[in-house]
């Protein structure tokens, strides 16, 4: 009897662990160009890191884009390029999302778009220092840039693509959505609050035609760790099989997009780690020995 509960236990964890390990294609019908009427989408951080990498691979699709970022000289850079290469329509807002202002402004542009089919809500910032210590007007910023801003350009987009029933919107959560370590309260407790406001979203949309998906990536090689905000912290050394570039990981979430997964993390890598991290007894000896170099 002992034989046969350890076998069955065995085989149950082991299809839980393929389940969350494998990678389904994702069901999102990706169009050919209409040049008569082309899909647009609009992209927030878009000057630089997986923000841009967005802004190549889907003008590589076709898409004309609405590009938003704080980085006005960026972004026309990146749309100059975009457009030679291409032959898409870019056009350049200059925004800061973490103020109400720059939110509403942009919001108006979604609502003007008549064929918005993917909105990437990916503008946000981390800082590495306790609460305690922490400038609470930056704090207050990451909280409105990471949950307020794409909450609402989500449901300014909403009415469009549901009447369309077709859409896709992807906001840029992280694997810190599963990670419990000091120094990072907000951003994980932000990037959790994206993972939850996503999954909850899909089943609201179900039979829409709208997809949602939280991006959940892990290291990425990008100017993440070399902001103002990490200027007085060291980055540790993390090995270099520990970092993935900001083209696979897009490529990874286009490509799983629709897929049933919500909450996606590119990576065997890191699907196992967020595997880990969700059996409690695991993740709570695992956060306890990653303390003790953080």
């Amino acid at each position: 009897m002992r034989k046969r509960t350890f076998l069955a236990a065995t085989i149950t964890s082991g299809l839980a662990a393929w389940t969350l390990l494998r990678t389904p294609p994702g069901r999102f019908q990706w169009r050919p160009r209409d040049a008569a009427a082309p899909q647009s989408a609009l992209i927030t951080g878009a000057s630089a890191g997986i923000g841009a990498e967005f802004a190549r691979q889907l003008a590589a699709r076709g898409f004309d884009l609405v590009l938003v970022a704080r980085r006005a000289e960026r972004l026309n850079e990146l749309a100059t390029m975009l457009m030679a290469t291409f032959q898409v329509n870019c056009e350049v807002m200059a925004a800061d999302l973490a103020h109400a202002e720059g939110v509403a402004a942009v919001e108006e542009r979604i609502r003007a778009l008549e064929n918005l089919t993917v909105l990437v809500n990916n503008a946000g910032f981390g800082t590495l220092e306790k609460l305690v210590n922490a400038n609470p007007v930056r704090q207050q910023e990451m909280v409105y840039l990471h949950t307020m801003a794409p909450m609402r350009l989500t449901q300014a987009a909403l009415p469009g693509m549901t009447a369309r029933r077709c859409g896709a919107i992807i906001n840029v959560a992280s694997v810190a959505a599963y990670v419990r370590l000091r120094g990072n309260v907000n951003y994980t407790a932000t990037k959790a609050y994206l993972t939850a406001f996503s999954e909850v979203l899909q089943t609201e949309l179900r039979g829409t035609g709208v997809y949602v998906q939280a991006l959940c990536p892990g290291f990425t090689r990008t100017e993440f760790h070399y902001t103002p905000d990490f200027k007085d912290h060291k980055p540790l050394p993390y090995p270099g099989f520990m970092w993935m570039s900001a083209e696979e990981v897009v490529r990874q979430s286009l490509a799983a997009l629709g897929n049933g997964q919500v909450a996606f993390v590119p990576g065997v890598l890191y699907r196992a780690l967020v595997l880990t991290l969700r059996i409690p007894v695991l993740s709570d000896n695992l956060m306890r020995l990653a303390s003790l170099f953080l």
